[in-house]
């Protein structure tokens, strides 16, 4: 194994008072650590931060029913089309969203089916933690 840096094994090792395992469990973390790609894990923060916003939340569970154009969605929203366009650009953005040009109309729906899944979890976490 790589060679693990003094202090982090002596801060390791104060926390749980063996040497010996403190140096494996820092190996183990380095070895973890070292796997996470960071550009795919700013993709994946894009991703969760367009979703963290309860109105483009809303935008999603309204496309879970199927395509919508804008028009729908801002009456969805009680919003102005101003807001809703630019919700829905953070959206299109982060590729949770696809938008369909109709005319002089832009349609939108979910990308993937996983969308839908990700909706679902946090649905199910919501119902765990009550």
């Amino acid at each position: 194994m790589a060679c693990v840096p003094e202090e982090a094994v002596n801060r390791m090792t104060r926390l749980i008072g063996d040497a010996d395992k403190a140096e494996c469990k820092v190996n183990k973390l380095r070895a973890i650590t070292n796997k996470i790609d960071e550009k795919e894990l700013d993709v994946e923060a894009e991703i969760f931060k367009a979703m963290a916003d309860p109105c483009r939340l809303k935008i999603l569970m309204l496309l879970r029913e199927g395509e919508l154009c804008v028009c729908e969605i801002m009456i969805g929203l009680e919003r102005p089309q101003s807001t809703t366009s630019y919700q829905l650009s953070i959206l299109k953005e982060a590729g949770l969203i696809k938008e369909r040009k109709d005319g002089r109309w832009s349609r939108y729906r979910l990308s993937e089916g996983a969308v839908i899944e990700m909706l679902n979890l946090a649905k199910l976490m919501m119902d765990v933690k009550i």
